[in-house]
């Protein structure tokens, strides 16, 4: 028998979409009238079909059942965590890479003068909440240890996770203990709770929010060859999987972020089909997190037109994703983003 998944497609914007809700010709995302669709995508590992949504009561008994159930969960008001207002859309994730390696930035934020400075810079500049992270995961990075990670931490945690809401951005349970205990908001670990078996246990304990990212393999080999059956389908799957987990261990609440993890463990064709394809993931229930900044996607798809900071491709990956329903956007730049998803709404809006 095939399974099937739901994939919400043909976004409506802004007053176009207001006004197609009020009519009942679209569907809002979590009850947010200003982002809303009137198409799903029907998806197995073999076929694909889109359909209206008037077009669903034609459906067979079963098959209408799955795709109202996940329709269900799609249209569910999300409520609030972490200083994350589900109420819009995009909530911004501002990053704090305190390393000496990172991909786009690293060494340039890493005491804690530089570091309290940016943060406050990125809160100014409209960021929801700032993601610290002590070690890098770049793509070719080492893991470092526990004792080094924490010494790039506390000092900043100390002097902003009481008065700011913060995210720490890390794979070790003894570091999120430490981090929740100062006040972290949110716990995002890359390798999808994977790395230390303690995780859940942490998690469980101080029922604190957390992000699950898929990644395959360790960032020090997870770019060699990766590989997927159907790297859309695979992840979905994952997340799944993962979930059933998290409640079989006592996880109970719905503080949880989804995200598909750009650029870990995937190649250019993988990337794309995940951020085009990215609204099958609201089916799963959860508010989807995004990581887009500067990553190297942006590197392939624009040759000579690459740049330093890639914020060009950056604003443009931000905006598609924002218009299918992506509630939190992991971003550098957020000034400019601001920017640009401010002058996208009145435009759209005018």
């Amino acid at each position: 028998m095939s399974r099937y998944y739901t994939r919400v497609c043909n976004f409506y914007y802004g007053s176009q979409s207001k006004n197609l809700v009020s009519k009942k010709e679209s569907i809002p995302i979590h009850q947010i009238k200003e982002i809303s669709f009137d198409q799903i995508e029907i998806i197995t590992r073999k076929s694909k079909k889109k359909i209206s949504i008037k077009e669903i009561k034609y459906l067979s008994k079963s098959l209408k059942k799955k795709i109202n159930f996940d329709l269900k969960k799609i249209k569910l008001k999300k409520k609030n965590f972490s200083n994350l207002n589900f109420k819009k859309i995009p909530n911004i994730l501002g990053v704090l890479n305190l390393t000496p390696d990172s991909f786009s930035d690293g060494g340039k934020f890493n005491t804690k003068k530089k570091g309290f400075k940016h943060v406050m810079h990125l809160i100014n500049s409209g960021a929801d909440l700032i993601d610290i992270g002590g070690e890098s995961t770049r793509p070719g990075s080492q893991t470092i240890k526990e004792n080094l990670e924490w010494s790039r931490l506390s000092e900043i945690l100390k002097l902003v996770s009481k008065r700011k809401s913060i995210s720490l951005d890390t794979r070790k349970s003894n570091i999120m203990k430490k981090g929740i205990e100062l006040g972290v908001k949110l716990i995002n670990d890359v390798s999808g709770l994977s790395y230390d078996k303690e995780t859940i246990n942490v998690l469980k304990k101080y029922k604190t929010p957390f992000v699950i990212q898929h990644s395959q393999g360790d960032p020090e080999n997870m770019q060699n060859k990766p590989s997927y059956k159907n790297e859309l389908l695979d992840i979905y799957d994952f997340f799944e999987k993962k979930i059933k987990l998290l409640r079989s261990m006592g996880i109970k609440h719905n503080n949880i972020i989804i995200d598909p993890g750009i650029g870990f463990g995937k190649n250019l064709k993988h990337n794309m089909s995940l951020i085009h394809n990215i609204s099958i993931f609201h089916s799963l229930g959860f508010p989807i997190l995004v990581g887009n900044s500067r990553k190297s996607f942006i590197k392939e798809l624009s040759g000579k037109n690459d740049s330093k900071l890639r914020i060009g491709g950056t604003i443009a990956s931000s905006i598609y994703l924002m218009m299918q329903g992506v509630q939190i956007l992991r971003i550098h730049d957020v000034n400019e983003i601001m920017q640009a998803i401010k002058v996208f709404k009145k435009i759209i809006n005018n």
